[in-house]
């Protein structure tokens, strides 16, 4: 927040807002909302939009804004705009169409419905955030190609463990340091986890049980690394990375790693489960040079090999709004993938399948995610989780085996699916296609 925060104060100072679009009306756009109206200056969220309106319209209720109209084009959200109101609709269109609109945050936490979310945004020319780690991993390398086609900033967001991870990232390689594990710490894990297992915590924290078996099987934690790993050129050193179990402190545990292997992978994405400090984020880094490792051993960070940089929160939504500033202000993308896909999250049945059943996506019943590198994903064909949600299966497929493209009735008439597939012509290796049609 610092500079940015000076930054904010200028434009309030000078009546020049970064005006701001969000489309999706969950939990975490509740937490958008409140944050930018009440507690950022320069800035205001100006539109929402949501295939229910009402939710919209509660959103802004709930911040304490009340000057709120639903709106059916983009001129009347210009108009709302000028007039100091805000504009409530339920097709991204007309929000990304609005000429005073700045930049847009896509909050929608759907793959197939953020993925329109970000065609149409890059379509008007709007610069876009996304809050929705899932769209990023399945389907980001693709969007960020289209982007930089029409010269659209695309990035995802401050806040989530993605974008922690790559600030810490950014630090490490700022102080000289080659970073060589981005980790993640999470608190619990159990990959065979299911909406009815989980519906009496998610009503206790008033979200979706869907979401929070995502949270509880490993499958959200999966797409965040894939992010992350998208976004450095890391890999995995095996599928579904160490799940390294300790109740140790982070910085205790930089020897569960071969240094050697590590440079020769050039650097992993990974995960610990019940370290401390929970729920926090890892960088373990390595230098060369003689002269920094006795510096970093009188200043209390160890003997090395690795050295231990760790952030012991992830605030979502709260981050949200100094990430729209440094897009939009400060031309400074958070984090986005650099080419062509480098990890992938795999589907895998969460219990015996049986051909005939309807696959029901992340967070359901039937799969969970787990990370495996790109080139071995499509050796093998691999099924990622974020397009396994409403296709049929051909044949039984075992519990916590991975599902490949030829275990399903292959939908090529959809969205995710089509962009999929043109992802894989532009980054695909040459030796691997998609098998099934």
């Amino acid at each position: 927040m610092i500079i940015i925060d000076n930054a904010l104060s200028f434009r309030e100072e000078a009546g020049n807002p970064i005006k701001v679009g969000v489309v999706g009306a969950g939990f975490m756009s509740v937490g958008l909302i409140n944050q930018i109206e009440k507690y950022t200056p320069g800035m205001k969220a100006v539109a929402i939009c949501n295939r229910t309106p009402e939710r919209a319209t509660q959103c802004y209720q709930k911040a304490g804004v009340l000057n709120v109209s639903i709106c059916s084009n983009h001129q009347q959200i210009d108009d709302n705009i000028l007039a100091n109101k805000y504009s409530v609709c339920e097709d991204p269109e007309v929000l990304c169409r609005s000429e005073e609109i700045d930049i847009v945050v896509e909050a929608t936490g759907a793959i197939d419905y953020g993925a329109q979310v970000v065609l149409t945004a890059i379509k008007y020319n709007k610069p876009i955030l996304m809050l929705n780690p899932e769209l990023d991993a399945t389907i980001g390398p693709i969007l960020k190609h289209y982007a930089d086609q029409s010269d659209v900033m695309l990035s995802q967001t401050d806040g989530d463990q993605p974008g922690v991870i790559m600030n810490l990232y950014r630090y490490v390689k700022g102080l000289g340091l080659t970073p060589m594990v981005c980790g993640n710490i999470k608190g619990f894990l159990d990959e065979h986890k299911n909406p009815t297992d989980m519906e009496e915590f998610a009503n206790n924290v008033n979200q979706g049980t869907r979401m929070i078996t995502n949270f509880t099987d490993g499958t959200k934690l999966s797409f965040e690394q894939a992010s992350v790993a998208n976004a450095t050129g890391m890999g995995v050193a095996k599928r579904g990375m160490s799940a390294y179990r300790s109740k140790k402190h982070i910085d205790e545990l930089t020897d569960i790693h071969d240094v050697d292997e590590l440079k020769e992978l050039g650097g992993i994405i990974d995960f610990v489960v019940g370290a401390k400090p929970g729920p926090g984020v890892y960088v373990y880094g390595i230098t060369d040079d003689p002269m920094v490792k006795d510096y970093l051993k009188y200043l209390k960070m160890g003997p090395g090999p690795l050295y231990s940089f760790y952030t012991p929160y992830h605030l979502c939504f709260f981050d949200i709004p100094s990430s729209i500033a440094r897009a939009f202000h400060f031309n400074d993308p958070v984090m986005y993938p650099q080419g062509g896909p480098v990890v992938e999250v795999a589907a895998i049945a969460k219990r015996d399948l049986k051909a005939g059943e309807t696959l029901d996506g992340y967070g359901g019943y039937l799969s969970y995610g787990v990370c495996e590198n790109y080139d071995i994903a499509r050796e093998e064909n691999l099924l990622p989780i974020g397009l396994a949600d409403d296709v049929i299966l051909k044949r039984d497929i075992p519990k916590d085996q991975a599902l490949t493209f030829d275990d399903i009735i292959y939908p090529n008439d959809r969205l995710v699916y089509k962009l999929y597939e043109e992802q894989l012509k532009i980054f695909e290796p040459a030796t691997a296609t998609v098998k099934a049609r």
